[in-house]
């Protein structure tokens, strides 16, 4: 019998022979044990996303419809996601941006409406 077919493997000190079998460790503790697809959600499930917040969704709706409360409730929404680390913060700006500029707009219309009304009456008086 030779040394390459001896069935307890090579002398302490040699490499093994060409094609030997490579040796396995427990099961469980190999590469696939502790890559990166051991963490997550298993095959064939979609990955997990974080919530949308709710008020930053809204803000940004009723900043089209009510410019005030647009504002307000995206910048509670920001400080909601800043806190609970849901999704949501780019909705939340974008209700900011477009309720602060529909806000400024109203107000812009209020004064020149007021204005109007006053040159328009000072007109008339007497």
């Amino acid at each position: 019998m030779s040394s390459s077919q001896d069935p307890s493997g090579p002398a302490p000190g040699q490499p093994p022979p060409y094609g030997a079998p490579p040796a396995y460790g427990p099961p469980g503790c190999g590469p696939q044990s502790h890559g990166p697809q051991s963490h997550g959600p298993p095959p064939g499930w979609p990955p997990y996303r974080r919530p949308t917040n709710t008020m930053a969704i809204l803000a940004l709706v009723l900043a089209f419809v009510a410019a005030p409360v647009g504002l307000v409730l995206g910048v509670l929404a920001r400080r909601q996601i800043r806190r609970t680390g849901e999704e949501g913060d780019g909705l939340a700006l974008a209700g900011i941006v477009v309720g602060g500029i529909g806000t400024a707009l109203a107000a812009m219309g209020i004064v020149v409406a007021i204005l109007a009304l006053a040159t328009v009456s000072a007109s008339f008086a007497p």
